[in-house]
């Protein structure tokens, strides 16, 4: 029976990976989750430099999700190589270093840091505010989309997988943008704006006022716009947003994607991911499916 998947060149054990922002790098969940048993581990959004987050509270918890506004707080390049990758590098797991940045210099850097690091891909997390810009996403304009992709594909050792953000008029657009500055995946979606009001302080529960809506609140869309991705573009496709059984991850597959990401299940239950990876396989057991690419966008 075979699991593995194939990302851009790099061929991953199973499709079973960690959102970013959602499990470290992997050693606070160590104690909980087999790495060896995950088709790679996703981490936290590394910058060129420390990032201290925004100020608190910013996580919320919402009917059937969470709200957070963390800031992409993160110890920066120096550190994360130092101390995470070594980690990460003594378990048969792939690692996707997810990148964040408020200009393209600052993505260049981190990327030109990478090149040389035993790391399998980069996630690029376009939704970061485009300082250079008046503070615009830089997944929210194609424009955008499409140079950042282009000045990172010219720098880059490994495969570029983009990240996109939900929060747009039409997603196709930006995933057309990124195929065309030389993306090799995408990751879709990240989380979508949201807030909520403290109605006894009569105050927002976020002290940045919105946040980011994760959880199974959003697998509807996260699955529609995984499926409108797939059919519009040649490139493969992380899907996420809201997985938290086998049956989710399966539903983002047969719209479309090759591997998919598991994130705000893990801080409910730190076990989902090994549990998710096994139910997989118990999927094919039952249904006779000998390779697990036959089922990705099987639904048309």
């Amino acid at each position: 029976m075979n699991t593995k998947v194939n990302i851009a060149g790099v061929t991953l054990n199973n499709p079973v990976l960690t959102a970013s922002g959602t499990f470290g790098s992997g050693a606070e969940y160590s104690d909980f989750v087999d790495l060896n048993k995950l088709g790679g581990v996703v981490t936290k959004g590394v910058a060129n430099i420390p990032w201290e987050g925004n100020p608190t509270p910013r996580v919320a918890e919402t009917s059937s999700g969470m709200l957070n506004a963390i800031g992409l707080q993160n110890p920066g390049i120096d550190l994360f190589v130092k101390r995470d990758i070594p980690f990460l590098q003594q378990y048969d797991t792939k690692i996707i270093v997810n990148v964040c940045g408020k200009s393209v210099a600052d993505y260049c850097e981190v990327v030109e840091r990478l090149a040389e690091e035993k790391v399998d891909l980069l996630e690029i997390n376009i939704s970061c505010p485009n300082v250079k810009e008046g503070g615009i996403a830089f997944g929210q304009n194609p424009r955008f989309v499409e140079e950042i992709t282009h000045e990172l594909k010219k720098r880059a050792k490994q495969p570029i997988i983009m990240k996109l953000s939900p929060n747009v008029t039409d997603i196709t657009e930006m995933a057309r943008a990124a195929e065309a500055g030389g993306a090799d995946g995408l990751s879709l979606i990240n989380t979508l704006t949201g807030m909520k009001i403290d109605v006894d302080r009569r105050s927002f529960a976020l002290a940045n006022k919105t946040g980011g809506l994760s959880g199974p609140a959003i697998k509807p869309v996260a699955v529609r716009m995984v499926y409108q991705v797939a059919n519009a573009v040649n490139l493969p496709i992380i899907g996420m947003g809201g997985i938290t059984t086998a049956y989710d991850a399966l539903e983002f597959m047969m719209a479309g994607a090759t591997a998919i990401s598991v994130g705000t299940a893990n801080f409910a239950n730190p076990y989902a991911t090994e549990e998710i990876a096994a139910g997989i396989v118990d999927y094919m057991k039952r249904n006779n499916i000998n390779d697990i690419n036959e089922i990705i966008g099987c639904v048309k």
